[in-house]
C-alpha cells in the first residue's frame, strides 16, 4: 500500500476518448428504447394482431404439440418453456398474457383453452401451478402453415432457437380479439369484432380495394364486444373506423320487471364490456350512501356459470324505475365508455 502523501503513477491506458452531443445522444438512446418497447413489447402486430409474448406462446404451445385434440398440460410448463426459450421476461408477465388468451369475457375468440380457474371480471387466476391449458381451435388458423416455408424466421434472445416473425394468421386476428397497450408515446385499444362479419368484411376489401369506410360497414357495423352489452350510437364508431380515433358508450342489457309482489326492479343480465358485477354493486353501494343516488332499495347478485349474469336493482316504492335506470347510467359503470 502507498505511504501517506506517496505519489502513485498509473499507468496510461491506450483507449481513445470521443466527445459526443449530450442531447444527441439522450435523443438516439430515447428513439432507440422506444422503438424497442413499440415492436417487443406493448403493441401488437398488425399482421396477425398479436404482441409478441402472445406470438410466442402461440408458436411454443404447437411445439410442445398441445392441439385441441391433445390433453391438457400444467400452465406452469407452458410458462417455463416459453420463458426458457423465447421470452426471457418474468414468469408472472408470460403468465398473464396466457391468461388473458384463455378468457372468454375478455377475447371473441380465446386462443387458449383453460382447464381451471382462470379468473372472472371480479376475480384474478389461480396461480399457474394450478390451471391446465392446451391450444384451442381457433389458435390452429394461426399456426397452420409454420412448416411451409410462409412466415420469415428469426433468431431468439440467444441465437439457440428460431422463432417465427410474425404467425401465418388465416383470419383477421387482430380484429376479431381486439388488444389495448400503452407504449412510448403512443397506445391502441382496439374493440373486439364479430368473426363472421370480420371475414365477410376482408374478403370484401381483397375484392374491392378501394372500397369505403361505408362500404365496409355493411359489412362489419361495429365492435362485437364479449358477454354483450349495448352500443349507443354508431358515429364514435364510424369517426374510429375512418380516422383511427374514436370513443363510443356501451350500456348494460336491462329490463324492468316486478321483483317482488310490492315492488319493481331493474333487472341486469349483460354488463359493459370488462365490468364486473362486484364493480358495479360497489359504486351503487357508494353513490347510496353519499345521496347522490336515490330510490334503490337493495342490490342482489344472482349470477352463476349456469345461468349467467343476473344482477337485480330492487327499486322504492313511490320511485319511477325508468329515471332510477338514467340515475344508474349517469353514476356507475352500467354505462361506460370504450
Amino acid at each position: 500500500m502507498a505511504k501517506k502523501d506517496q505519489v502513485v503513477d498509473i499507468p496510461e491506458k491506450d483507449e481513445n476518448i470521443s466527445e459526443i452531443d449530450v442531447s444527441d445522444e439522450m435523443r438516439g438512446s430515447f428513439l432507440e428504447y422506444a422503438v424497442s418497447v413499440i415492436y417487443a413489447r406493448a403493441l401488437p402486430d398488425a399482421r396477425d394482431g398479436l404482441k409478441p409474448v402472445q406470438r410466442r406462446i402461440m408458436f411454443q404451445m404447437d411445439q410442445m404439440g398441445l392441439r385441441p385434440d391433445k390433453g391438457h398440460v400444467k400452465s406452469q410448463r407452458v410458462v417455463g418453456e416459453v420463458m426458457g426459450k423465447l421470452h426471457p421476461h418474468g414468469d408472472s408477465a408470460i403468465y398473464e398474457a396466457l391468461v388473458r388468451l384463455a378468457q372468454p369475457f375478455n377475447l371473441r375468440v380465446p386462443l387458449v383453452d383453460g382447464h381451471g380457474n382462470f379468473g372472472s371480471l371480479d376475480d384474478g387466476p389461480a396461480a399457474a401451478r394450478y390451471t391446465e391449458a392446451r391450444m384451442a381451435p381457433a389458435a390452429l388458423d394461426l399456426v397452420t402453415g409454420l412448416d411451409e416455408d410462409t412466415v420469415d424466421f428469426v433468431p431468439n434472445y440467444d441465437n439457440q432457437f428460431m422463432q417465427p416473425d410474425v404467425l401465418p394468421a388465416a383470419f383477421p386476428q387482430l380484429l376479431v380479439n381486439g388488444a389495448s397497450g400503452i407504449a412510448v408515446g403512443m397506445a391502441t385499444n382496439i374493440a373486439p369484432h364479430n368473426l363472421s362479419e370480420t371475414i365477410a368484411g376482408a374478403i370484401h376489401l381483397l375484392d374491392n380495394p378501394s372500397a369505403s369506410v361505408t362500404d365496409l360497414m355493411r359489412y362489419i357495423p361495429g365492435p362485437d364486444l364479449p358477454e354483450g352489452g349495448v352500443i349507443v350510437g354508431l358515429e364514435g364508431i364510424k369517426e374510429a373506423y375512418e380516422t383511427g380515433r374514436g370513443a363510443f358508450k356501451t350500456r348494460a342489457k336491462v329490463q324492468i320487471e316486478r321483483v317482488t309482489a310490492r315492488k319493481m326492479g331493474i333487472v341486469v343480465t349483460q354488463l359493459p364490456y370488462m365490468v364486473g358485477p362486484e364493480k358495479v354493486i360497489e359504486k351503487i353501494k357508494e353513490n347510496a350512501n353519499a345521496g347522490r343516488l336515490k330510490g334503490i332499495s337493495s342490490v342482489q347478485n344472482f349470477t352463476d356459470r349456469v345461468h349467467g349474469l343476473r344482477l337485480v336493482i330492487e327499486v322504492k316504492n313511490g320511485f319511477v324505475p325508468e329515471a332510477v335506470l338514467q340515475q344508474l347510467y349517469q353514476r356507475t359503470p352500467l354505462e361506460d365508455s370504450f
